[in-house]
């Protein structure tokens, strides 16, 4: 259900029951206790330049450039805050196989310092690179209209739950917004609480992001600007009836991220 099983097995959720979804992981590795990359379910190709924004780093999640020197991606992605070089990042690109892709390193890292697991909240983290990036930004949303109808996802993650393969090209698909009553009511019954005021629900049977696709950002158009509304988080197995994935509401740690942003650029 996490995308650690680490998280897992703290929480005393058997991992034969609950799927890990959208964690980075070792490509090809079907064994119980494996850890599978993760992409977005019921997805199209994503075409070229729509989502420059996007990046993907090294240890199998997402992100998304919210400043030229800096990735927001989730808490969970990450080892905790502090110098880090062994983030690559890979951006500018759909294809991760492109000549044309943008490559960095990190530097630092910084963690919201109240997380714990991803299913307890506080799931996001900044990635500081080694240089800026020449690419556009993606502004994080302020809530209220945002948070509700038809929102977009995309990653590199698998496209099923049973997938063995992570994916090169970059997927995106359109979810909706599922009410935190719902969405609370549905994982009370696997035995776990879903922190309401820190998270959003989206997805449907059929569409969902999956393995690898963790850090990855969940966006709404705004005219012709794009906001970023949550981060890819966690959920129980990929795109299962009634159980929608689950999001970091980054409205709730607009402030944080921001400050946090200005002390990395």
């Amino acid at each position: 259900m996490v995308r650690k099983v680490a998280s897992l097995l703290a929480l005393g959720v058997l991992a034969s029951v609950l799927a890990v979804s959208q964690l980075a992981a070792q490509a090809g590795d079907s064994s119980p206790g494996a850890q599978p990359i993760r992409e977005v379910v019921g997805g199209d190709l994503a075409p070229d330049g729509r989502f420059p924004w996007m990046v993907r780093l090294s240890m199998g999640c997402g992100g998304a450039l919210t400043a030229p020197r800096v990735v927001l991606t989730a808490g969970h992605c990450v080892g905790g805050s502090g110098p880090d070089d062994s983030i690559g990042v890979v951006a500018g690109v759909t294809n991760l196989k492109s000549p044309d892709a943008v490559r960095a390193q990190s530097v630092s890292v910084v963690r919201a310092s109240g997380f714990h697991g991803e299913t307890s909240g506080d799931d996001w983290a900044l990635v500081r690179l080694d240089h800026a990036l020449d690419l556009p930004t993606l502004d994080l949303s302020r809530g209220g209209a945002d948070e509700t109808g038809t929102l977009t996802v995309l990653g590199w993650g698998q496209t099923s739950e049973h997938s063995l393969r992570q994916e090169k090209r970059l997927r995106y698909a359109s979810v909706p917004v599922v009410s935190d009553e719902v969405c609370a009511k549905a994982y009370r019954k696997v035995g776990v609480d879903l922190v309401k005021k820190e998270s959003i629900c989206a997805g449907r049977k059929g569409v969902d992001t999956c393995q690898g696709d963790s850090g990855g950002p969940m966006v709404r158009q705004v005219g012709a600007r794009w906001v970023q509304v949550g981060i890819v988080s966690w959920g129980l197995g990929c795109a299962r009836k009634g159980y929608p994935g689950v999001y970091t509401q980054v409205s709730a740690f607009r402030a944080d991220i921001r400050a946090a942003t200005r002390e990395l650029s």
